[in-house]
């Protein structure tokens, strides 16, 4: 059966990726998503199914220290990697293992993760 659309596609190439990304303690799974108003993202044990960390452009202390912005742009992503990234060291996580989400990587999801990386998160 063909792919009729764009949103299809993407949970299509989701559940492929889910095969082969699970989230241990050690590593735990990094999972992003993109909605046309908003940027999110979680850190999760799947082996537990507890999420650790959580982080999103419409987050009240996201909001407080970057103001307003909501997550049309890719400066909204550099932001929440960093701001996902300064949360999860508070917690004492380093590694993690990054799930896109089935989205392509580039433009916000390559920017997310790249501020990410940048700011301690390994992956």
């Amino acid at each position: 059966m063909a792919i009729k659309t764009r949103r299809e596609g993407r949970i299509v190439r989701h559940k492929r990726i889910r095969k082969k990304i699970f989230g241990t303690a050690e590593r735990p799974r990094l999972a992003f998503y993109r909605s046309l108003n908003a940027i999110y993202a979680q850190i999760i044990n799947d082996e537990t199914g507890e999420t650790i960390v959580s982080a999103s452009t419409i987050d009240k202390d996201y909001v407080e220290k970057f103001g307003k912005r909501g997550g049309k742009s890719i400066q909204d992503a550099i932001n929440l990697g960093k701001h996902l990234a300064e949360k999860s060291k508070a917690k004492g996580i380093e590694k993690v293992v990054f799930d896109r989400g089935g989205f392509l990587y580039h433009g916000k999801v390559k920017a997310f993760a790249d501020s990410v990386r940048e700011n301690g998160l390994n992956f």
